[in-house]
């Protein structure tokens, strides 16, 4: 749901989007979808590409003082980022009051490479009104469900609830939300003590929770209880700014699938930006491709850097690659960020200890952990484990593999679009491709506003159904890139 309070500049975005743009290909053509990984059915209670457009930046008239701020943090734009923040995208969604399930693309968006990954920590804000939309269409809206950390989420809370319901039912829900703002600030606040309990140095703890949030004013509440607390950088850029702390981003999968391979991207990074690069080991392979090509990279022409963990065996990797730097001669700071809890980092500070690894080489990144975990209301990003995700770039289809059993974090390459089954056998839904022939007993969802009238009653899974499938050509385009992968 937009919000009235965006501030739709060039900096309201997380900062490795800047790096990454930096070290990437701003005006290539691309397409990111958006996906809930779990959380089966879901409601979509309004138009996604009137949300999605009011969410583009508008550049202030006068730049020098963004553009100063932003260049000394390591963060600037080049011609070809602000070329692609003015251009235009295009936008295929589940359209309003359709049903989507979990792992078909709820919207697909294409433009210009910076652009289009630019939008994503406001885009994925969508976990929040659609989740709660679905709660009430289901009529299962608890009290937790509307207890808001702000006026800004709790106005979003209003619009979805006077979209979704009608007459009698619209006031009884608006009386039941509660702004809890200096609740939930006291909340950030605690968890930032227990950390620091654990971490003692507020500067080897950095924020990356822009896109755990619901809403601007969450954030800001959740930014200003941890600079209270000594802990001054985090990955939104315009609050960084606002709020006088440090903008700081590392490498996302993005950028990996973008170049094609590790190596490639690693060097982009380190050579096409002065800022201090951070390696992604897992998007092909941890063990097999991140780790050995970040060595490469490192001893090719020595630098200081760091290397960031994100799927599967965490503490395995972690292990294995202080072996294999030790043996290199190398000592990267090492970055752990992906869904940490306090247990977690207890784990990593011994493991940091057994290995003698200096502490201001060991560093933290803290999103959901900070910004919601710890909140009672349950519509979290986690809950549904949404992504926002590059299938393609320049034509060419991409995916993220990561190191999960089975499907884990996997993604979907190509232009991803699902199809509802209407009658018949086979499963519920197909992810296909744009274009591609739609299967019979099928109707293209994606960007059809004509799928609302064909598909009442088809959003049931029967026991023993199969809920998803992908397509032939989908097929195919997983099967080309497991094979180069």
């Amino acid at each position: 749901m937009t919000s009235t309070t965006i501030l739709r500049n060039m900096l309201f975005s997380d900062a490795y989007k800047f790096s990454m743009g930096q070290a990437g290909a701003a005006l290539r053509p691309e397409t990111f979808y958006l996906s809930f990984r779990k959380g089966g059915w879901q409601y979509i209670p309004f138009d996604l590409e009137t949300e999605i457009q009011a969410l583009l930046p508008q550049l202030p008239e006068v730049l020098e003082e963004t553009h100063s701020f932003i260049n000394q943090a390591g963060y600037g734009l080049n011609d070809a980022m602000v070329a692609a923040l003015q251009s235009e995208i295009t936008i295929k969604a589940a359209p309003k009051g359709t049903w989507v399930y979990q792992r078909e693309p709820i919207v697909t968006i294409s433009g210009p490479s910076f652009l289009v990954s630019w939008l994503e920590p406001l885009v994925l804000r969508m976990f929040f009104p659609i989740q709660l939309a679905t709660a009430i269409k289901n009529g299962g809206v608890t009290d937790e469900m509307l207890l808001a950390t702000c006026k800004e989420q709790a106005q979003i809370m209003k619009e979805v609830i006077g979209r979704v319901t009608k007459g009698a039912e619209t006031a009884p829900l608006y009386d039941r939300i509660v702004i809890a703002d200096e609740r939930y600030s006291d909340s950030v606040t605690a968890q930032a003590k227990q950390i620091l309990e654990i971490v003692k140095d507020p500067n080897r703890l950095f924020e990356v929770g822009m896109r755990a949030a619901t809403c601007t004013e969450q954030h800001r509440i959740c930014l200003k209880a941890l600079r209270e607390q000594g802990i001054m950088t985090t990955s939104n850029v315009a609050l960084a700014y606002e709020l006088g702390m440090t903008p700081v981003g590392t490498m996302g999968h993005e950028h990996i699938q973008r170049w094609g391979n590790d190596l490639d991207a690693y060097r982009a990074m380190r050579d096409m930006r002065t800022g201090t690069p951070s390696y992604l080991l897992d998007t092909f392979d941890t063990i097999t491709s991140g780790i050995p090509n970040a060595i490469k990279v490192m001893k090719e022409v020595p630098h200081n850097c760091s290397i960031r963990y994100d799927s599967g065996d965490i503490f395995g990797q972690y292990i294995y690659a202080h072996g294999e730097f030790k043996r290199h001669g190398l000592e990267p700071a090492h970055i752990l960020e992906d869904g940490l809890t306090h247990d977690d980092i207890v784990k990593f500070e011994n493991l940091r200890q057994h290995t003698e690894l200096p502490p201001k080489k060991q560093l933290y990144g803290a999103g959901g952990l900070w910004v919601s975990r710890h909140w009672p209301n349950p519509l979290t990003r986690d809950r549904v484990a949404a992504v926002y995700k590059l299938t393609q770039t320049s034509g060419e289809p991409r995916m993220k593999w990561g190191n999960e059993d089975g499907i884990g974090k996997q993604s979907i390459p190509g232009h991803p679009v699902a199809w509802r089954r209407l009658r018949g056998s086979g499963p519920l839904s197909i992810i296909g491709q744009d274009g591609e022939p739609v299967a019979e007993n099928y109707v293209l969802v994606t960007g059809n506003p004509n799928a609302i009238k064909m598909l009442t009653n088809c959003n049931v899974v029967c026991e023993g159904e199969q809920p998803y499938l992908l397509s032939p050509k989908s097929e195919r385009l997983v099967e080309s890139l497991r094979r180069t992968a």
